[in-house]
């Protein structure tokens, strides 16, 4: 990382890029079962901390929003005096509407074993979505194993979230609005023009304010973890029908975590933590707990209880942050973290780390990062992965100040 240069400078640079290439030919858009147990975990909503209202209707919408969208500004639950623009207008930062997907070895050509991929699994489908991409155009649009899903990424939060795209009866599809709120990304979707909330999942602004999408389990892995776990499994093309550098890293140094947030206004920080410490965040029965990147990396294996849930969290090296380095493969490594509930089949599960290893202390059994039983009495079993995501603190705790940060 070079220490010269501003990553807040970088970003305007990107931002205004972005804005330029907004006319960037791209491909035409295009027009479930449920997940099998222990692969993934039914998808599910965080509650909020407290229940949305609307508010008044009196108040103007962001300036520039009614020329550009035909949203019921009328309904809204957030003030509308939060909402910053980000640079970019509506869709100038491009969502990807027809990905399109290669295989493992193809994909090897370009992913370097250290990259960050966003991993979502559906039954026995197993799919890698580059952050190397996802930071370029923060939605995908898509379908897995039968259901229609939205991949997100907001990298000024660090946040890799998925979704059910199919809400009140239909199948949404998602575009950037090109606004933020606490510095994270607002979406909107195609259908009603409803305004979204990346973090929370919550419609603030539009026909479906109040409303909440459903939330899908996706994480932040190593390309090595993958293409190890899934040699069958697809990945996200570059051939998306942009002309973007992927691979490179646009916000240079930005979660140095002396910096302080880019483009946030909002809530002062509860101070637990710096806001840019990464944190795995799970919401779950109405409690919320952060999981320091700092702790989990000493700990490996960290067992909790979170809403009543028996929950693990694990923790291993090996995954390169995206927005360090110039260039994604020479990241620092801050590892991967993904949580799971405790039980197979029923049986309550403790775990530890031994000589780098994750074993359960009630049959002894071996596991991988990916929460698969690799050897031992359980081998062959998976853990129910919960929808946890990766945060900055300053964006988590914008939305749940009261969240209880996980100590050892």
């Amino acid at each position: 990382m070079n220490p010269n240069l501003n990553p807040r400078l970088i970003v305007v640079l990107l931002l205004t890029a972005l804005i330029l290439s907004a006319c960037s030919p791209g491909q035409p858009p295009l027009p479930k079962p449920s997940p099998t147990p222990g692969q993934a975990a039914e998808a599910d909503t965080f509650p909020s901390a407290e229940p949305p209202t609307l508010l008044e209707a009196n108040e103007p919408p962001p300036a520039g929003s009614e020329s550009q969208f035909r949203t019921d500004f009328s309904k809204h639950t957030v003030p509308y005096s939060d909402i910053l623009s980000g640079g970019p207008p509506k869709d100038g930062i491009p969502s990807i509407d027809n990905p399109q997907f290669i295989n493992v070895n193809k994909a090897n050509e370009w992913l370097a074993a250290v990259e960050p991929v966003v991993l979502v699994r559906v039954g026995d489908e197993a799919r890698a979505y580059p952050i190397q991409i996802l930071m370029w155009h923060e939605i995908v649009n898509d379908t897995l194993g039968g259901l229609p899903l939205l991949v997100t990424f907001c990298p000024l939060c660090n946040t890799a979230i998925a979704f059910e795209r199919d809400f009140d009866g239909q199948v949404l599809d998602f575009g950037t609005t090109g606004r933020l709120r606490y510095s994270n990304l607002i979406m909107y979707d195609r259908q009603t023009e409803t305004w979204w909330q990346q973090a929370t999942g919550d419609a603030i602004a539009g026909q479906y304010a109040g409303a909440q999408l459903a939330f899908y389990p996706a994480s932040i892995v190593s390309w090595a973890d993958f293409k190890a776990a899934y040699p069958s499994g697809t990945v996200l093309s570059r051939e998306t029908g942009f002309n973007r550098n992927y691979g490179q890293n646009p916000y240079l140094g930005y979660d140095d975590v002396n910096e302080s947030p880019f483009l946030y206004r909002g809530k002062e920080t509860p101070g637990q933590l710096v806001p840019m410490a990464r944190v795995l965040t799970l919401d779950l029965g109405g409690e919320a707990v952060a999981y320091p990147y700092e702790t989990l990396s000493s700990l490996g294996a960290v067992n909790d209880t979170v809403g009543s849930q028996r929950v693990v969290v694990f923790w291993a090296q090996g995954t390169a942050s995206a927005l360090d380095s110039s260039q994604i493969p020479e990241g620092r490594d801050v590892g991967a973290a993904i949580a799971y509930s405790a039980e197979v089949d029923g049986q309550p599960l403790t775990f530890e780390v031994a000589n780098g290893v994750f074993k359960d202390k009630e049959t002894g059994s071996e596991w991988d990062i990916l929460g698969r039983a690799v050897a031992g009495a359980l081998a062959g079993k998976q853990l129910t992965e919960l929808p946890a995501i990766n945060h900055f603190w300053f964006s988590w705790a914008a939305f749940r100040p009261e969240t209880r940060v996980y100590q050892p």
